[in-house]
């Protein structure tokens, strides 16, 4: 006890400083957070690779990420060890004795600071710098598989005598080789500079000796080899002037030839001597004729290599392009031709003179193969009448395709029934509804797209159907013996994820499916196909919680051991996911194909590496009033001067299966990615029979061509450049200041007088000359994939200069009298009027338009467009009636209507009335006869022709031939 009182009290143990638990704090949160992004990046780097075994294409994958990591670990690599090296050599031989100055003082505390942690700061910007030149490197992929790849075109360039694959495959990568080795030899300079100056190798504020005799070589060899692969630069330089985009050409021309051409080869001379000056430098110690040379190389560069050029284009070429440039634009016509494929454009001089005899023959032999159901306006007409739901949709646009149906070839209006989330009503928009239960559309809906109904004496209707709702895919599904399966579970408005799968073989089906039967029940099935990920185990559970940052893959019921997950489900991503080469044409289009709804695609391959062929734009060159997207591209611009449709890709909308068949063999760039890619692509002979009559000619594809061939039709260098004869495609004239789109119809190519030629399956345009509206000519290509003139293009050229384009045919239509008059009762039932798809086809030595007009109710939601009548021009004469055969039949002046004890005439000149008899009456009476018996033979061929009988067809072609041209020789007589 002490002495003055009890002990005192111990004192409380004080806390701990606040700076620790902070620390402590700090360290966690860090730890938390990359955690967190590894967890991320593991989550995406690993679904990646399940969705591409999922498709069967781990081979894409793990090709892919071997070539990048190998890349970026090699060029990473590389690019640290010169940092490191000459950051180490730069502070191995530092002088140890230092002149003291004001200079050394003030770096002395700079190297106090650094010399603790100088391995530290080394291997950090070697590391820092390693990564960024990595990741430039993986970048690289294309390039290196390609130069790796390469095959021969066959071709060599005019002017260095070189294949084209030197120019495609390879020089890409040898630019990239010599700018990384430029940049390694730049970096390394900077560094042993830097690390030479901190530690008293290079003493800017010294009178003399300014470098030490360690600096002086280091700098004097890196920059020797700085200016050696400068040297190589300007060689390659040389060989990219085949591809230099020049005001008039892309391409070599003559300021190129004779001014820069012998300006990059004294360049590369003088830049070999500076680095020869360089090296000796490491002897002589002198800077003297290494800055010599350094200024008469940027010398020359700016007097030969900018200079020099312009002097030559403004005295040389300006004042005599035409001749100076002749030769270069012939080699940029013959290379453009053939890197778009336009060297076997078949042209046909056409000399426009409208035969109305000659018309109705072929018109009342083929009129159903003229197209009435505009794809771009009936897509509200489908949804209206076929929708059945507010979550089902169909395209914007819809696909026109060929089936053969009850023996008769016929072209229709397509569109895939999808599943469309943003029509469920807001209550029913929780996770288990859009993710298990709203899974996939159902089937297909089609219309005749040459059919106004009437035509074929069926009930009017908005739109004459080849299936309807309680009739699902009837015509379609007897296209095949096989079971046809309509869910839709991989399209272009599919859900970015839905979880299928029932626990077990008894368990409840949840996924809704298309309603059924006059209550509209809706039935539920389960998804069975062999696409999609298993996510049932807590692993994946996890990594698709992560991905998608949604933790009901952790606590839903809905997801078991046997549950998958469907994801990257639009056609055209899954075809650029697991071909990342190929450029995606814009438009997948659906076929029914053994049962199953395949989406098909048109993969191209393009490159803006052709020499001399001119680039430009692919977006401006497949604009037109339809595109909306465009496809995907596989270059760092948008600019192409080659393309081939290379492959042709399939879709299962069921189980997404991905198919990539070879559709151009002998395409080169084709061939390296198959090399590539090996067991990705197949042969062109496994494609399916039957999907093999549903392939097309590409869109984009001919668009482009078309584009070019606006252009490059003309042949001879001087008129090629003087542009009298150049041509552009029309406006479209329902939509302002957008081209018009081609057309896929059957059509006669040739426009020949035959009423019995041949219809062919094509994609069809036109051409007006520049800035002009009058027509030019008529384009087409052979759309039929089992023909052998598949690819085929022929252009119609015009004689008649007079000939009207599209613009001023429809101004045409809109002024006609009798348009007008059909239009008035529009107006007056308050129904807005909307013009269809203007359609250009070759018949009887004219060129006849036809177009269909609708009506709709814009005030209305509920609104659709109604097909209401069909307007036809031809010869200058213009005609309207609710079918075809009416309007064509208005054109010529008389009535289309069977013999009958009396009648009213058509909207054109000739209309009248009158009893009818073949041989007595007024003369539109006797011309509606000959025109009835006519109508009479040509149903009668048509049994013929199915029954085989061909003599009877053509006695009976024959015989309506013979009735038609007197039908039109009394009109003439009127």
């Amino acid at each position: 006890m002490s002495l003055f009182g009890p002990p005192a009290a111990a004192p409380a143990p004080t806390p701990g400083p606040p700076q620790r638990r902070s620390r402590a704090l700090v360290i966690t949160a860090v730890v938390l957070l990359v955690g967190f992004l590894l967890l991320t990046a593991f989550s995406a780097f690993w679904t990646e690779r399940l969705w591409f075994r999922s498709v069967d294409f781990s081979g894409v994958f793990t090709t892919l990420v071997l070539t990048r990591v190998g890349l970026f670990t090699v060029f990473g690599l590389l690019m640290a060890l010169t940092v490191a090296l000459n950051m180490h050599l730069a502070y191995r031989f530092r002088p140890f004795f230092r002149p003291s100055s004001l200079e050394q003082e003030n770096l002395e505390r700079y190297r106090e600071a650094i010399n603790p942690v100088k391995g530290w700061v080394l291997a950090g910007a070697a590391v820092l710098i390693g990564l960024f030149a990595g990741a430039s490197a993986s970048g690289k992929w294309r390039e290196f598989t390609t130069w790796r790849h390469s095959e021969t075109f066959g071709t060599a360039d005019p002017y260095f005598d070189r294949d084209v694959s030197f120019y495609v495959f390879e020089l890409g990568w040898l630019h990239y080789v010599v700018d990384f080795l430029l940049a390694a030899a730049i970096v390394g300079l900077l560094a042993s500079v830097l690390v030479h100056y901190l530690y008293g190798g290079i003493r800017l504020q010294a009178p003399r000796d300014k470098f030490s005799p360690a600096a002086q070589i280091q700098v004097s060899v890196l920059l020797g080899l700085a200016v050696l692969a400068k040297a190589a630069d300007y060689w390659l330089d040389r060989y990219d002037l085949l591809n230099t985009s020049g005001s008039l050409i892309t391409g070599m021309n003559f300021t190129d030839d004779n001014a820069v051409l012998p300006a990059k080869n004294i360049l590369v001379g003088i830049a070999i001597i500076c680095a020869v000056l360089f090296f000796l430098n490491v002897w002589r110690r002198t800077w003297m004729l290494p800055s010599v040379g350094i200024a008469l190389l940027a010398l020359s560069a700016i007097l030969l290599g900018m200079l020099w050029p312009g002097i030559v284009q403004r005295f040389q070429v300006a004042p005599n392009q035409p001749d100076k440039e002749s030769a270069y634009i012939e080699k940029n016509i013959e290379a453009t031709r053939a890197a778009y494929n336009l060297d076997d454009v078949e042209v046909t001089r056409y000399n426009s003179a409208p035969d109305l005899g000659s018309a109705l023959t072929q018109l009342e032999t083929g009129t159903s193969s003229v197209p009435l159901v505009d794809p771009k306006l009936v897509s509200p007409t489908f949804e209206q009448q076929q929708q059945v739901r507010a979550y089902y949709t169909v395209a914007d646009v819809l696909d026109v395709d060929r089936y053969t149906l009850d023996g008769e070839e016929r072209a229709l209006v397509l569109g895939v029934r999808e599943l469309d989330q943003a029509g469920l009503a807001e209550s029913d928009r929780n996770w288990a509804n859009l993710h298990t239960v709203y899974t996939h559309g159902s089937g297909m809906i089609a219309a005749y797209a040459n059919q106004r109904p009437g035509d074929n004496g069926s009930q009017a209707d908005a739109i004459q159907w080849a299936e309807g709702q309680e009739e699902t895919q009837k015509a379609l599904s007897s296209l095949s013996d096989e079971p046809f399966e309509q869910r839709v579970y991989f399209g272009e408005t599919s859900p970015v994820y839905s979880v299928v799968g029932k626990a077990k073989e008894d368990g409840k089906d949840v996924e809704l499916d298309l309603p059924r039967g006059e209550e509209g029940s809706s039935p539920t099935s389960t998804y069975d196909g062999k696409g999609g990920v298993p996510v049932g185990s807590p692993f994946n559970r996890l990594l698709y919680a992560v991905k998608y940052g949604e933790p009901n893959f952790l606590l839903s019921g809905r997801i078991h051991e046997d549950s998958k997950i469907l994801y990257e489900r639009n056609p055209r991503r899954m075809v650029e996911k697991v071909a990342p080469w190929l450029t995606v044409d814009s438009d997948p289009y659906p076929v029914v194909v053994d049962g199953r709804i395949q989406w098909v695609l048109d993969g191209y391959t393009v490159t803006d590496k052709y020499p001399l062929s001119q680039k430009e734009s692919f977006e401006d060159m497949i604009d037109d009033s339809l595109q909306d997207d465009l496809g995907f591209q596989t270059l760092p611009t948008d600019e192409i001067n080659y393309v081939r449709n290379a492959v042709k890709a399939t879709v299962d909308a069921y189980d997404g299966t991905v198919k990539l068949y070879a559709w151009d063999e002998a395409d080169p760039i084709l061939k390296v990615w198959r090399n590539v890619f090996p067991d990705t692509v197949l042969d062109k002979d496994e494609i399916p029979e039957a999907l093999v009559s549903h392939l097309r000619y590409p869109e984009d594809m001919f668009k482009a061509q078309r584009y070019q061939f606006a252009r490059y039709h003309v042949t001879d260098p001087k008129d090629w450049y003087a542009g009298n004869d150049r041509w552009e495609v029309p406006n479209d004239p329902n939509v302002k200041n957008s081209q018009q789109p081609p057309y896929r119809l059957f059509a006669n190519p040739q426009g020949d007088e035959d009423p019995n030629a041949e219809q062919i399956w094509s994609l069809t345009s036109v051409y007006v000359p520049r800035e002009k509206n009058n027509l030019a000519a008529f384009v087409s290509v052979n759309s039929d994939a089992t023909s052998p003139d598949y690819g085929k293009i022929k252009v119609l050229e015009l004689s008649d200069e007079r000939t009207n384009g599209p613009v001023q045919v429809a101004n045409e239509i809109a002024s006609d009298e009798d348009v007008r008059d059909e239009l008035f009762s529009f107006d007056q039932g308050g129904i807005n009027p909307r013009y269809g798809n203007l359609l250009t086809l070759p018949v009887g030595d004219g060129l006849m338009y036809v177009q269909p007009l609708y009506a709709a109710r814009d005030a209305s939601e509920s609104s659709y467009p109604i097909l209401s009548f069909v307007l036809v021009s031809y010869g200058g004469n213009v005609g309207v009636a609710p079918t075809l055969r009416g309007a064509i039949a208005d054109v010529l002046g008389v009535d289309d209507s069977a013999p009958s004890t009396g009648g009213s005439g058509g909207k054109g000149s000739g209309g009248g009335k009158g009893e009818q008899s073949p041989t007595t009456g007024t003369v539109n009476q006797r011309i509606k006869a000959l025109l009835a018996d006519a109508e009479e033979q040509f149903a009668a061929a048509d049994k013929a022709q199915r029954a085989g009988d061909t003599v009877a067809w053509a006695e009976a072609i024959e015989k309506a031939k013979e009735l038609i041209n007197e039908a039109v020789e009394l009109s003439e007589d009127k």
